[in-house]
């Protein structure tokens, strides 16, 4: 075996491992423990972050900041992967802001040349635009490995009602809109509840003792069918034109069901919570002509009501 053949796999083996010796390398590889320290050496001043224990029950260890084996990309994939990175510059805040920053450097000044020239001639040909919001969101990353822990976390938070703690087990963080938010179990209302991330003054560790529950199956895709208030959901039909279904598909999360026409025109036509009929007489609202709402005769009557307010104000 070549020595760089030998050096690849001995990268790969040792962040497998995370814990051996040299003995142990010695004899896997075939070759001797000087030649495997040598080895070490070599992969300790590439970056590989080594650690050595002496003692009879000494070793070596990989430290947690693993260093991860090349991976060959072609030069389309290398250029989708720049991009899907780049985006994510239009959000102030993320759950691994400075590591997605040292990320992209890196991918960026390593690719040859060409490549690099490419991207620079798409950088301005091709984004992926967000709402661009000022609200701080500075625990992202406390809330995310919370979510994948399962662990408990106390938050300040701000509601219509003023601030209060809460203690409350994330499920996970999303974006959307440019909003970050977290379904999460609370604890004080013994449900699950939504938070929006630039609400939360603080966010820390509980220490008051709450025993975590066991939610590792409960993911962003399914956490709303345990919540233990079911929501009463309502149809809601809207004809739309081709800019009202471009706004419904771009503003509204999840994405809405509609039934697109050949000129781009559609129908909406879905269940939805009745719960948030406030919340859509206001969108709609804000499509003026492009939607018109059929039913619900209780989402007619709020956007009526709301209209009839405006105008008294407006009088």
């Amino acid at each position: 075996m070549s020595k760089s053949k030998r050096l690849m796999e001995l990268m790969m083996t040792v962040n497998r491992m995370r814990k051996f010796t040299v003995r142990e390398l010695a004899d896997q590889f075939g070759v001797s423990s000087r030649t495997i320290l040598r080895d070490l050496q070599e992969l300790s001043e590439l970056g590989v972050p080594l650690y050595s224990e002496v003692g009879p029950h000494g070793g070596y260890q990989v430290l947690k900041e693993r260093i991860l084996p090349p991976i060959a990309f072609s030069e389309e994939e290398a250029v989708a992967m720049f991009f899907a990175s780049h985006a994510l510059r239009h959000y102030l805040f993320l759950p691994f802001e400075a590591e997605s920053s040292t990320a992209l450097q890196k991918f960026y000044y390593y690719m040859p040349g060409d490549v690099r020239d490419r991207i620079d001639q798409m950088k301005n040909r091709v984004d992926f635009l967000t709402h661009t919001r000022q609200q701080k969101v500075e625990s992202l990353g406390v809330l995310l490995d919370a979510a994948v822990d399962q662990r408990v976390v106390t938050v300040l938070y701000e509601s219509r009602e003023g601030y209060a703690e809460r203690s409350i087990q994330p499920v996970g963080i999303y974006a959307s809109n440019g909003f970050w938010y977290c379904p999460a179990y609370c604890f004080l209302r013994d449900d699950f509840r939504l938070f929006r991330c630039d609400r939360m003054k603080s966010v820390a560790y509980d220490t008051t003792g709450i025993e975590p529950r066991d939610h590792r199956h409960i993911h962003l895709g399914n956490w709303r069918e345990y919540g233990a208030e079911k929501s009463v959901y309502v149809r809601m039909v809207v004809d739309l034109s081709r800019e009202g279904v471009q706004r419904c598909e771009s503003e509204l999360c999840p994405v809405p069901l509609i039934d697109m026409r050949p000129d781009g025109s559609g129908r909406l036509d879905q269940n939805v919570p009745a719960s948030e009929l406030l919340y859509f007489a206001k969108f709609f609202i804000g499509l003026g002509n492009e939607a018109t709402v059929k039913e619900p005769q209780e989402l007619v009557n709020r956007i009526k009501g709301i209209l009839t307010e405006m105008m008294a104000k407006y009088d």
